[in-house]
Parts: C-alpha cells; sequence; structure tokens
C-alpha cells in the first residue's frame, strides 16, 4: 500500500489508465478478429472496410502508446496483403 499522497494518487491515475487501455486494446482485437472471419469468408467488400475501420483504430491506439509503431504496421501490411488477394 502507498504511504505517500503522490503515491496514493499516481495508484488511482495507474488504475484509471489501465482500464482506459484495456477498453482500446479490446476494440482492436475485436475489429482484428472480425477482418480475419471476414478474410477466411473471402467477404472481400467486407473485408475492405473492416480493413479502413481497423487500420484507423490500431494506428490510434499506437498514437496513444498501446502498441509499438512498427507492430502496427506490419499487422496492418499483412492483413492487406490478404484483404488484396480477395479482389
Amino acid at each position: 500500500m502507498a504511504n505517500h499522497k503522490s503515491s496514493v494518487k499516481r495508484t488511482r491515475q495507474t488504475i484509471k489508465k489501465q482500464a482506459r487501455n484495456h477498453v482500446h486494446k479490446k476494440e482492436v482485437g475485436t475489429f482484428e478478429k472480425k477482418l480475419r472471419a471476414a478474410i477466411s469468408e473471402k467477404a472481400s467488400d467486407t473485408a475492405l472496410s473492416l480493413l479502413k475501420v481497423f487500420s484507423k483504430k490500431i494506428n490510434t491506439a499506437a498514437q496513444k502508446g498501446l502498441f509499438h509503431q512498427n507492430k502496427v504496421a506490419r499487422k496492418v501490411s499483412r492483413l492487406a496483403k490478404q484483404v488484396n488477394s480477395l479482389s
């Protein structure tokens, strides 16, 4: 347990930040699952629209520091390649 006033506040802030980050990470993961499902079903129109949404969500998360920028670029690139192979 924190003993100082500032460390108590820091603990409170960390808990809030973790909850916020968890929501964003889950949202990105959900869109990735939907996109991968659309790719496996060979639904090119759905996959293309989901790729746009996924790309926006994951890039926003990277700007907030939730994912490394290189990881984001790699994921988007690989998924875009799969979506482009459908059409």
